[in-house]
This record gives structure tokens, C-alpha cells and sequence, in this order.
């Protein structure tokens, strides 16, 4: 056994004050985090238990949401203002874990969410760039199934497991940060980190920085959207290919659109080139596959996972068109 310390934060202050130890770890629900420590790939000299924190769903005074970073993933799903006003987010969660899982994940671990790429995992015998940076990625030729088509390097192929970060990168959400030099914000979309050379750097987060919460902005696209999971079985599988998308029709045109893609890369994957072709085009099935096909021209594919381009364009247009009413 590795030892390690314990503590619980009384507030956001404590917390930072106990977490800017060296070797540090919030703990959240620990439903990652956990089975990272079993395995000896994490192992942090301290945990700081923020489940105490905020876990208020609150609307914000222009018709947002703000979530705190504490609440449960079930709390979310249940929650009537994100099931009226952003149903994807409802959908990805339920599709993203067991009921069990749900009651125990908060919100703020879900967004620290590591890969599940088997090479990561398989501490022994394989080579990894994010487990140990200069180590190598045999994913690159080996077992790669699962593995990204956009955005990878040489460095890291894995890609991103969260179904909820998905859907919250569609929905322009904002999370919310306090860290030893203030408070900020950054977009969802920019929380995260292609891999570069660096693959084992995640997210845009400082050494003892904490989330303390996620907000949803006021939409009014956002109530026409869904999530959709391919994966390999209905339960217990992460996405090969997810898509997040909320789409606006006026006057037969796209008014506006948000997509989002999971299971391809290795950070919840915008689809700003997608977005871009479809704003004004006729809605409908030749548009749904020109933008689908614009996105995805960028992708690189391994000898097991060529597949994804494919599952990728037959779900974007399939989402887009049930978000469409069914538009040709």
C-alpha cells in the first residue's frame, strides 16, 4: 500500500490552502480517481475531500444555470431546469454511467476524467506518453480500436471518456475556477488539451487550482438538443463515437447550430468546421453530410479504428437530422 494523507475542505479557501501541497489530489466522488490509486498509476501523498462544497443547481439571473462542482451527476440529470432547457446534458449523463456511478460522480470530477486507453492502464508491460512522458504511445501500432481520429500526435492517441464534457462542450458551458491567484473562467472547450508532446497535461488547470463550479449559459437553441452514443454494448462501454448537437431552423435554413463530437479525440472535440458549413444552409440531408464530411477531412486514422470516420458522418447527419424534425 502506498499511504497517503486525508482531509476535508470546509470551504473553497481550505481547500486551496490544503491542495497547494506538493502530490495533492481532490477528491471528488472518486469514481476515477479511486481506481487510478488501486493501480498504482496515481499516487498522490494527500487527498483534499471537496464533496462538501457547493453542489447548488442554481438559475442565474439571465436564464442560465449554474451547477455547483460538488453536485452529483444524478442531481443534474434529475434536475427540472436541465431537462427542460438542456436535455443533452440529461441524456449524456445517463448514457455515460450506471445509476450507482451517477449518485456517486460529482460534476467537477467528471470534467478530471483520465483515459481509459489499455496501454494507460497496463502499468507493467506497456509503453505510455501520458502514464510516463518519453516512454512511447504503443497504441500507435497496437490495440487502437478505441483511439482518436482527430487532433492526435505522435506522442498520444487516447482519447477522452467523458460523455457529459461532450454535451457540455455543445452547450458553450463555462467552468468556473479559484486557484491561489483568484477566481477566472474559461470555456469548456478550452479547458481541456490536445496532446501534443504532453499528453500526460490535461487540462488548463495550475498545480492546486479547483473547479468550483459549471455554468450553462441561457440558450435558446439549447432546449432542440440531444446526445447520441455508439458504442460496442449498451451498458458499461465508452462512446466510439458520441455526438452532442443542438440545432435552430428558420424559415426551412440553419439558423444556428452547436456539435460536438466524444470518442474521437482526445478532448470533447468542437465541431466549429461543421457549425461553419451548415449556419444558413437549407436544412436537410445534403447539408447534414457536407458539413459532417468538412470535419472529419482532417481525421487520421490507425488500422483499427479507420471505421470511426464513417460512424462519425452516419451519426452527425442522423442526429442532426432528428433535431431537424426529419428535414430532406
Amino acid at each position: 500500500m502506498i499511504p497517503f494523507s486525508y482531509a476535508r475542505a470546509s470551504d473553497v479557501q481550505d481547500a486551496i490552502a490544503k491542495g497547494a501541497l506538493g502530490g495533492t489530489k481532490f477528491l471528488g466522488g472518486g469514481t476515477n480517481l479511486v481506481d487510478l490509486m488501486r493501480e498504482t498509476i496515481e499516487r498522490p501523498t494527500g487527498l483534499v475531500d471537496v464533496t462538501g462544497l457547493s453542489s447548488e443547481i442554481t438559475e442565474t439571473r439571465d436564464g442560465g444555470v449554474m451547477i455547483g462542482a460538488a453536485a452529483r451527476n444524478t442531481a443534474v440529470t434529475e434536475h427540472p431546469l436541465i431537462r427542460s432547457r438542456y436535455p443533452a446534458l440529461t441524456r449524456a449523463i445517463v448514457a455515460g454511467a450506471s445509476a450507482q456511478i451517477r449518485n456517486m460522480a460529482t460534476v467537477g470530477g467528471n470534467l478530471m476524467q483520465r483515459t481509459r486507453c489499455t496501454y494507460f492502464y497496463d502499468g507493467e508491460g506497456s509503453h505510455c506518453n501520458k502514464r510516463a512522458p518519453g516512454d512511447g504511445c504503443d497504441a500507435l501500432s497496437g490495440f487502437n480500436r478505441s483511439h482518436a481520429i482527430l487532433g492526435a500526435s505522435d506522442a498520444c492517441i487516447a482519447v477522452h471518456p467523458s460523455d457529459m464534457c461532450v454535451a457540455l462542450t455543445a452547450l458553450d458551458a463555462m467552468v468556473h475556477i479559484e486557484g491561489s491567484d483568484g477566481s477566472r473562467s474559461l470555456p469548456i472547450k478550452d479547458f481541456h488539451r490536445l496532446p501534443g508532446d504532453r499528453p500526460d497535461i490535461e487540462t488548463m488547470l495550475q498545480p492546486g487550482d479547483l473547479i468550483t463550479a459549471i455554468e450553462l449559459p441561457a440558450s435558446s437553441i439549447a432546449a432542440n438538443s440531444t446526445y447520441r452514443k455508439v458504442r460496442d454494448r449498451a451498458s458499461y462501454a465508452f462512446a466510439l463515437v458520441s455526438v452532442a448537437a443542438a440545432l435552430e431552423i428558420e424559415n426551412g435554413n440553419v439558423r444556428d447550430v452547436r456539435i460536438a463530437l466524444g470518442g474521437v479525440a482526445h478532448k470533447p472535440w468542437r465541431a466549429e468546421r461543421a457549425e461553419a458549413a451548415l449556419r444558413g444552409k437549407p436544412a436537410g440531408e445534403a447539408a447534414f453530410l457536407a458539413a459532417a464530411e468538412a470535419e472529419l477531412a482532417a481525421a487520421r486514422t490507425f488500422e483499427g479504428n479507420a471505421f470511426k470516420v464513417e460512424l462519425a458522418r452516419r451519426t452527425i447527419v442522423s442526429v442532426l437530422t432528428e433535431l431537424s424534425g426529419g428535414a430532406v
